[in-house]
């Protein structure tokens, strides 16, 4: 099991930028592939990015696609999710996610693929 906790979330106003992080304790951090995601009020969690440390393969939702960047620094245990051109239909609450990686850095983008999960950051875009 490998322990999450995000940071970084905030209020922004829309067209403006937030750097989310996920620090991870517990199991070796590099054998884990890292996803975030996302939960607006009365909507369902929903996929938003992902990362293999294996291939270094990255998969985006097409909602932040060319918008979002998932990044992440071994030495650190931490993972970003870089959110810039931001929209009032980005506010949701955020959550890292971790599950063991997988060699051929498939994409996983079900919550249920996932095995732990970090408590949530709050990030509100206003118009």
């Amino acid at each position: 099991q490998v322990q999450l906790e995000e940071s970084g979330g905030g209020l922004v106003q829309a067209g403006g930028s937030l750097r989310l992080s996920c620090a991870a304790s517990g199991r070796t951090f590099s054998r884990y592939a890292m996803g975030w995601f996302r939960q607006a009020p009365g909507k369902d969690r929903e996929f938003v990015a992902h990362i293999s440390w294996s291939t270094g393969n990255t998969y985006y939702a097409d909602s932040v696609k060319g918008r979002f960047t998932i990044s992440g620094d071994n030495a650190k245990d931490t993972v970003y999710l870089q959110m810039d051109t931001l929209k009032p239909d980005d506010t949701a609450v955020y959550y890292c996610a971790a599950r063991p990686d997988d060699p051929w850095g498939r994409r996983f983008s079900n919550p249920r693929e996932y095995d732990d999960w970090g408590q949530g950051t709050q990030v509100t875009v206003s118009a």
